[in-house]
């Protein structure tokens, strides 16, 4: 009898010690949510971060209650299939969210485009002042049409991720629906039309690429962030404005977590003394797809 017991024991303990591995692979990205993003030498270690502390939690209820770590699994488990079904977080942000914070984050690169750009009109012909003129009296960031549908759509994506990215989740859900939902429509050949951020939302969201990127940057300013307008060869696309190198490590990160559906080799972006700019055109599926070219002939900064 003393030998069975000690056997059950053993047997016990390990099933517990197992329960508590399998315990620590969801709860790590779960907990990773909470934790703001931390760089060092432009690698994220929140995930080792989360990791450590999961591993902590579960050695505690290990020496607590280490009869109840089984049962909690199964709890936890049957919490995330329930996700898995409802639309919340599941097993599938659980895979999305260890490929993007560990494989996919070591192999995205950046690609900085060449030009040179100068967002100072006086240098530019005639044709280029009134064209951002023109341009600038269409960004309405301030209209009450385009800031009720920025702040709506803000809040269409991403809201569980808000503890870690913050305001970023506005700013990319608000991008993805545009993105979405934008249909390009043609103006006529003989005149250049730029539509109000109001006019496209009215329209149902309809429009060339100029109206993309007048709505894009009205709708994204009215919520609190700086965009700018880019002119290139036969085209006109935003740009956000992210801030230092550190700035754009965070916002790479949370592009690749919470774009996971695209396939994301490398993001695309301008740098000046510093600064980093990220485009948002309408023909990339995600914030730093690729330019169309890199003739830049413009830089309008509302």
């Amino acid at each position: 009898m003393p030998q069975q017991k000690e056997k059950y024991d053993i047997t016990k303990s390990i099933i517990a010690q197992v329960a508590g591995l399998l315990i620590i692979i969801p709860l790590a990205p779960f907990i990773c949510r909470y934790i703001p993003p931390v760089m060092i030498s432009g690698f994220n270690i929140d995930l080792i971060l989360s990791i450590l502390i999961s591993i902590l939690i579960v050695r505690i209820l290990m020496a607590l209650v280490k009869p109840l770590v089984l049962p909690i699994l199964l709890v936890f488990l049957g919490i995330l299939g329930f996700n898995q079904f409802s639309g919340h977080y599941g097993f599938t942000n659980i895979f999305n969210d260890y490929k993007t914070l560990t494989y996919t984050n070591w192999t995205v690169r950046e690609h900085k485009q060449n030009d040179i750009l100068e967002a100072h009109s006086n240098l530019f012909e005639n044709e280029a002042d009134k064209v951002s003129r023109l341009v600038k009296s269409k960004i309405q960031y301030n209209d009450s049409v385009t800031r009720n549908f920025s702040v709506q759509h803000s809040l269409d994506y991403f809201k569980e991720y808000e503890s870690k990215y913050s305001m970023l989740t506005r700013y990319l859900s608000l991008f993805k629906y545009i993105n979405n939902h934008f249909n390009y429509v043609p103006d006529s050949q003989r005149d250049e039309y730029y539509a109000s951020p109001r006019e496209t939302i009215l329209n149902g969201l309809g429009g060339d690429c100029d109206d993309h990127s007048i709505l894009m940057a009205s709708c994204l300013m009215s919520i609190g962030a700086q965009c700018r307008l880019v002119i290139v060869e036969n085209h006109m696309y935003p740009e956000l404005y992210v801030g230092n190198k550190e700035n754009f490590e965070i916002l790479q990160q949370a592009i690749i977590q919470l774009f996971s559906d695209q396939k994301i080799n490398r993001l695309y972006y301008h740098e000046s003394n510093g600064d980093y700019w990220i485009n948002l055109d309408y023909t990339a599926h995600y914030p730093g797809g690729p330019y169309m070219n890199d003739h830049v002939k413009l830089v309008i900064e509302p």
